[in-house]
Formats: structure tokens, sequence, C-alpha cells
């Protein structure tokens, strides 16, 4: 089980860190990857984490924005998001693969998500 926490109302400009738990498995051998989703639009890739933390990927739109990161002695994925706009305004979802990917269909665990919401 995937749990996300962190997510919340921040002005335009702010940061905020997510954090994804899992429970009932470990976090050293999957790829961990972030989703998101805005109203009226698909889900979207947002970064990725290879099990060991050495590959990292992001979607153009936040990279030098956003930062991936993975603690796999505590099973915790992290999303550092600075310089937040108002266009990140959406759910987020953190997920497990089995291989390094930004397709959602290759991942097959979900969390349940968290609303960040981004204000003018």
């Amino acid at each position: 089980q995937l749990v996300e926490s962190g997510g919340g109302l921040v002005q335009a400009g702010g940061s905020l860190r997510l954090s994804c738990v899992a429970s009932g498995r470990t976090l050293s051998t999957p790829t961990m990857g972030w989703f998101r989703q805005a109203p009226e639009k698909e889900r979207e890739f947002v970064a990725v984490i290879s099990g060991t933390g050495r590959t990292t990927r992001y979607t153009d739109a936040v990279k030098g924005r956003f930062t991936i990161s993975r603690d796999n002695a505590k099973n915790t994925v992290n999303l550092q998001m600075n310089s937040l706009k108002i266009e990140d305004t959406a759910v987020y979802y953190c997920a497990a693969a089995p291989v390094v990917s930004s397709r959602a269909s290759a991942f097959d665990s979900w969390g349940q998500g968290t609303q960040v919401t981004v204000s003018s």
C-alpha cells in the first residue's frame, strides 16, 4: 500500500514537499514515480526514480523546480516542489513499477492521491 501526504494550498512561487510511504512492502527494488491529474485532464507523468536512486527523469514542465528522492531504509519517496505555478494544481499520485518508465501503464501499484492547490 502506498500512502501520499504533504499536499495542501500554497501561493504561486511557494514550495511543498510530498511524501509517499510504502506499507507492507519494501521500496528497495521497484521504480517509484509521481503522476498528477488536474480537473478534466488526463493523468500525466511528473517524475520517476529508479530503485537505487541513481536514475531520475522529469517531465519538461517541472525540470529545475521539482526533485524526486527516495529513502529505502524508511520506505519513503519524496517530491520536493519549488517555484510552484498555478498550473501545478492537481491531485498527485505516487506509484510503483518494476522498471523505469514514464508511462502510467507500467506502474502496478498506486496511492490514493494528495491534493496540491497553487493560488495566485
